[in-house]
């Protein structure tokens, strides 16, 4: 913590130096197995504030920006391959709604309790998927990145997995998958469960705990994982409200010091939301004091996105001081970051450790 402020000058003049993407190489004494000095950056969906989410693309780019580990998101087709997708429903993020051969797709369906209205990966085979073309998601935020519309494809988690493992070769690091269970409950709901196809495919490949690390908001689902004795570390990401769906224990319970305690029964990691970690809260403490390593989410780098106090300007899809933010947290003693930027937070981090 007492390292941010001697920092500060450097950092905000570094962020006033950022203004397109600049893809930083990995050090080159870098060995596999090598761990940063510092917490861990994990790339958001890839980099998904320089390329459309959930691509190979988006995911090479953040490990060639020096990302520990890379996230996707788990959701099943129709005939139960796991693929990487934010949501099960893709309007917005691949070009199906251009495409006249599914416009009968269509339809509206209940996800956790809520009305959703589009096209569902669980109602397409994995060929038809191969068909479809990604976009950018936040479009109105990201206009850059829709000039990479239609360059990529839905891809497979085995085909993420296939990808870190030639970006570890690539990059001399030990690059790991963190894979998210997507609507859980739900998916169960309908026949097409989660968590066993997603044991399969991480026993098939011999996934291992520096390779990858599993995460939900569903305490049930990781308790089926941890069940199944894979040996990989788990991660109970944190809502700031309500409650994980189809579970009785509230988000604020689970984040006390006894719920803590009841999460370090399964998991090794909690995932909150950074603003959760900013004192008055105790969480981090908490947490640590409980066993469990602490990775907040998720940093970007537009002003709407960041602390009123880190804002540049009144533009919202402006970059604000995003170097700030993360040596704030960093300095606290945050174990990870989950980034839009992974770019961005390896610098900071090199600021920071400096």
């Amino acid at each position: 913590m007492s390292r941010a402020p001697r920092r500060r000058s450097v950092l905000l003049a570094t962020a006033a130096a950022v203004t397109v993407p600049a893809v930083a190489s990995a050090p080159a004494s870098a060995s596999p197995g090598h761990r940063p000095s510092g917490p861990l950056v994990i790339g958001h969906r890839g980099a998904a504030g320089w390329r459309p989410e959930h691509t190979a693309d988006a995911y090479t780019y953040a490990v060639r920006a020096g990302a520990d580990w890379i996230e996707p998101d788990l959701v099943p087709t129709k005939d139960h391959v796991l693929v990487v997708r934010h949501e099960n429903e893709i309007g917005g993020t691949t070009d199906v709604a251009g495409r006249p051969e599914f416009a009968d797709r269509r339809t509206t369906k209940t996800v956790d309790g809520r009305a959703v209205t589009g096209w569902f990966t669980e109602d397409f085979h994995l060929r038809e998927l191969r068909t479809l073309r990604t976009v950018e998601r936040l479009r109105l935020v990201r206009n850059r990145n829709t000039v990479f519309d239609g360059r990529g494809r839905v891809m497979t988690f085995q085909e993420v997995i296939d990808l870190a493992r030639r970006l570890s070769k690539e990059s001399g690091r030990r690059i790991a998958v963190f894979p998210e269970t997507k609507h859980p409950t739900y998916f169960r709901s309908i026949g097409l469960p989660l968590e066993e196809e997603l044991i399969r495919v991480v026993r098939r490949n011999r996934l291992t705990a520096r390779e990858c690390v599993v995460q939900s908001f569903e305490p049930s689902s990781l308790q089926r994982i941890a069940a199944a004795r894979l040996g990989l570390p788990l991660w109970q990401a944190l809502g700031t409200s309500g409650a994980p769906y189809g579970h009785a224990v509230t988000y604020k319970d689970m984040m006390s010091p006894a719920g803590l305690r009841e999460i370090a029964s399964y998991a090794q990691w909690i995932g909150p939301d950074k603003s959760s970690l900013v004192p008055p809260h105790t969480l981090l403490a908490d947490a640590h004091a409980a066993g469990l390593k602490v990775g907040a989410y998720t940093f970007r780098a537009e002003n709407q996105y960041l602390p009123a106090a880190h804002r540049r300007g009144t533009a919202p899809n402006d970059f604000g001081d995003a170097f700030a933010e993360y040596a704030f947290h960093y300095g606290q003693g945050v174990d990870a970051v989950v980034t839009d930027f992974p770019d961005l937070a390896v610098r900071a981090r090199e600021e920071w450790r400096s």
